[in-house]
């Protein structure tokens, strides 16, 4: 009688002990089931996804976080482990990085939009310049600084870097720089009045009514701007393959269309 009570009583704690180690792995699973969609993208994007993103919610009740920021910084935090869903870089050179790191979906890799490179001022600006071989730019300046994105490792400095260099121009602007961690940083400077002029892309003139556009930078003086976008490798959300194909929807395209971006084919 002890015996079968003996076995009854292990047998229920076994069931118990069973049942906790089901229960104890619900939540990890629930949250994997439910949590945002978690997009690192570059910092120009911001208004048009921010539009993009309510759009994809009021049609799906599915929200989405975006952490923006410099490319390469996104693309280093991918590399030490952050948890992001999706990577929209603002050059093919961040992307690289974090695809030779097999850190991306190789196969959900593709070119999702273009931009365009132009030089600002503030709204109240009285400067004039045609951008042409060997611009006065340095002279426009008038003893204050130029504003861009970190010549270095930031994609909207390295195309202003190259475009000036094409232009003739950089030489009489280098020691002028005024680098910043990304483009809306950039954008920042000229708006506050910090600097005179500064470089950025299009699509952020179009959001900041404190600036206004002196000149476009002629295509062929840089690189192709190119918004490429993948899926993280680690990522198991059961809705990002959906929310990607929204992103690439005609639905949206006029969101981005308005900002000045490029949808890419």
């Amino acid at each position: 009688m002890i015996s079968m009570r003996l076995v009854v009583c292990r047998r229920s704690i076994l069931g118990a002990a069973a049942a906790a180690i089901v229960i104890a792995s619900l939540p990890g699973q629930v949250h994997a089931q439910t949590k945002d969609i978690l997009v690192f993208g570059a910092a120009s994007l911001k208004n048009a996804l921010d539009d993009a993103n309510a759009q994809y919610l009021r049609q799906t009740n599915k929200k989405v976080v975006v952490s923006y920021g410099a490319s390469p910084v996104l693309a280093r935090q991918i590399e030490n482990g952050a948890p992001a869903d999706v990577f929209i870089s603002a050059d093919l050179d961040w992307m690289n990085y974090v695809a030779e790191r097999k850190l991306i979906k190789p196969d959900t890799r593709f070119n999702f939009l273009g931009n365009k490179l132009v030089l600002v001022g503030g709204v109240d600006s009285k400067v004039t310049l045609t951008i042409a071989r060997n611009f006065p730019l340095a002279q426009a300046l008038g003893g204050g600084r130029l504003a861009m994105a970190d010549p270095a490792s930031v994609p909207a400095g390295k195309y202003g870097k190259a475009a000036l260099e094409a232009l003739g121009v950089w030489s009489s602007v280098a020691d002028k720089v005024a680098p910043a961690p990304d483009v809306r940083a950039t954008l920042v400077l000229v708006a506050r009045g910090e600097a005179p002029l500064g470089i950025v892309y299009q699509t952020d003139a179009a959001a900041e009514k404190a600036v206004k556009i002196i000149g476009a930078f002629p295509p062929e003086t840089h690189p192709p701007i190119i918004y490429p976008m993948a899926l993280i490798a680690s990522s198991t959300h059961p809705d990002v393959a959906a929310y990607v194909t929204f992103l690439k929807s005609d639905a949206v395209k006029p969101l981005f269309e308005r900002q000045g971006f490029v949808r890419l084919p």
